[in-house]
């Protein structure tokens, strides 16, 4: 069995980590300025190519039998003419280095990303509205989530 005294560093290994914790908190560093960079430019590209034809949209969603038949009949025909939407089902066949797929990525993350809108705000943070878990709510017979986020969804649409 192991003691606490076991799982102490040794001298050795203290002066291998305060050796090395300088080059970790540059690393860290380097990498925030990276990501602060690459998420400015998305926003740049945003305004350039997207807000100058009126498109701030961004909505993902897939076939699945949860919610598609909601989304086609109740979300989509209420979404601002030159809304970009991606189809998850369809990702195959995203070109991987298009704006719309690059975004969905950065906004997206791993989880609950399908369904979901992107709204991007001049001057203002964008919002990002997650409705996988409403979904999975309705699907067990809660649709007071699906409510309060479509609402606040088509809420920040009239802004």
């Amino acid at each position: 069995m192991r003691s606490v005294r076991d799982r102490e560093l040794s001298k050795p290994q203290w002066l291998l980590l305060l050796t090395c914790l300088p080059l970790i908190l540059c690393l860290a560093v380097a990498y925030l300025i990276i990501y602060l960079l690459y998420a400015f430019l998305l926003h740049l590209a945003v305004r350039l190519f997207w807000s100058a034809r009126g498109i701030r949209i961004l909505y993902v969603y897939s076939n699945s039998p949860d919610w598609q038949e909601h989304i086609e009949n109740e979300i989509l025909p209420r979404l601002p003419q030159g809304t970009i939407l991606l189809n998850w089902s369809d990702r195959k066949t995203w070109r991987w280095f298009g704006l719309s797929v690059i975004l969905f990525r950065h906004f997206g993350g791993h989880r609950e990303f399908n369904p979901m809108a992107v709204v991007f705000r001049p001057f203002r943070r964008t919002r990002v509205f997650r409705f996988f878990k409403a979904f999975r709510d309705l699907k067990h017979g809660k649709p007071g989530l699906l409510n309060r986020l479509e609402a606040d969804f088509f809420e920040e649409l009239r802004r």
